[in-house]
């Protein structure tokens, strides 16, 4: 029997040399004083103890197995720490930031900055009037690098303190890429499109119409491209404000590859394009002198909206200038000015006046040199022309054919 203990006491050393040894923390499995100091820290931490399924070590030869299971409870007892410790060093970064966030940003933002900050640290939501009021005075780039910190801040609060995992509502996104446009931080404001961002931002297409109409307020075309792949890449819908923007802002660039690229995407995306998309579409090609486009334009507008503007009106009355049927020309404006309503009609006269002494000259450039000479000669004539069939419908006009044949000859 002794020697039978004697052999299985050996077998397992040896065993325990060559194999890790499983062990399942119970307590009381173990007879150690250590295990009964281990047994009280368990019972003041009760609330935050969490037992682990099984830990698998080497036992060194030179330790007994009550000393590994102490070791064992050691570390998770420092475990039950993180938390608080976490806790402390976010509260110390935070409060590192707040010392040095002052320099550049207006007195009310940063005033509100740390307000907001002190609540977060405090771990209380500070109140929603507190973060308006930070957006609507944004006035420069570092007010809008506060803002986006302090949005970070708030959004990691509410996800591990309140547990709240959804973002803010999309109103706050509008506002913040209102504010990003209005400083110049277009940089910030693109993020603002992001549908994965730390900022807790939901992005909205109003937000990016923001940045749209700040690109075309300057004339930038490349921000606006931009803008288009971010709302592609973020899945964000397009809508028919979308085009009223982007198709201005090609006009006034000059950039009709863009505009026919982008127009196909509006059309393929199912957009139901404005009267204002349409005009500027419509005139862009009159202005060009590309006859094939504006009748293809006019198909598409044909089918989705029923009246005409003055600018697609108009533009089709330079498509049958530029067909030579002056007849057909003075018939649209006839039946314009019949179906518009008063308060627009002065409109009509207004148009005519840009048809007879702009756009000759603005098409006429557009072509090709040996081209210029015979299509100023054919414009001059027929515009002739359809002024005096206007005159026989008896539509009232500014100018009669006296004062149209006066007019400067068209450059060739």
């Amino acid at each position: 029997m002794m020697m039978t203990m004697m052999q299985i006491s050996s077998n397992a050393r040896r065993i325990s040399r060559v194999l890790p040894v499983s062990i399942s923390l119970h307590p009381d499995r173990f007879l150690s004083s250590n295990v009964e100091k281990v047994e009280d820290i368990r019972t003041r931490n009760h609330h935050q103890w969490q037992l682990p399924r099984s830990f698998s070590f080497r036992i060194p030869r030179s330790s007994g197995i009550t000393d590994g299971a102490f070791l064992l409870h050691t570390t998770n007892i420092s475990q039950l720490d993180c938390q608080s410790l976490c806790s402390r060093m976010s509260r110390a970064c935070l409060t590192t930031e707040a010392s040095t966030v002052t320099e550049g940003s207006t007195e009310a933002v940063n005033e509100f900055y740390l307000k907001m900050l002190k609540s977060v640290e405090a771990r209380t939501m500070p109140p929603n009037a507190w973060l308006w009021s930070l957006v609507e005075n944004c006035a420069n780039r570092e007010d809008i690098k506060l803002l986006f910190q302090i949005l970070q801040n708030l959004r990691t609060f509410r996800l591990s303190n309140l547990r709240i995992h959804s973002n803010f509502n999309s109103h706050l996104c509008y506002r913040v890429a209102e504010a990003c446009a209005r400083t110049g931080a277009l940089d910030f404001g693109k993020k603002t499109l992001w549908k994965h961002n730390v900022n807790g931002l939901t992005p909205t297409i109003g937000a990016a119409h923001y940045l749209l109409l700040y690109a075309k307020e300057h004339n930038d075309a490349k921000l606006m491209v931009e803008i288009m792949k971010l709302l592609k890449r973020n899945s964000l819908p397009l809508q028919p404000g979308t085009a009223d923007i982007v198709f201005s802002i090609c006009y006034n660039t000059g950039d009709w590859d863009l505009i026919s690229k982008y127009s196909k995407r509006f059309i393929k995306a199912g957009v139901k394009l404005h009267r204002t998309a349409f005009g500027i579409w419509m005139e862009f090609a009159a202005k060009l002198g590309d006859v094939q486009s504006i009748w293809k334009i006019e198909e598409l507008r044909a089918k989705s909206v029923k009246q005409h503007s003055l600018e697609t009106g108009f533009s089709c009355v330079k498509g049958y200038l530029l067909e030579g049927k002056p007849e057909d020309a003075a018939t649209v404006i006839h039946v314009l000015s019949q179906g518009l309503p008063d308060p627009k009609k002065p409109g009509v006269a207004l148009e005519l006046q840009k048809l007879v002494h702009q756009w000759p000259l603005e098409v006429v450039k557009q072509q090709k040199k040996e081209k210029r000479k015979k299509l100023a000669g054919s414009l001059r004539s027929d515009i002739q022309k359809m002024v005096k069939s206007l005159l026989d419908m008896g539509l009232e006009v500014t100018m009669d054919l006296k004062d149209l044949i006066k007019e400067e000859p068209i450059p060739s």
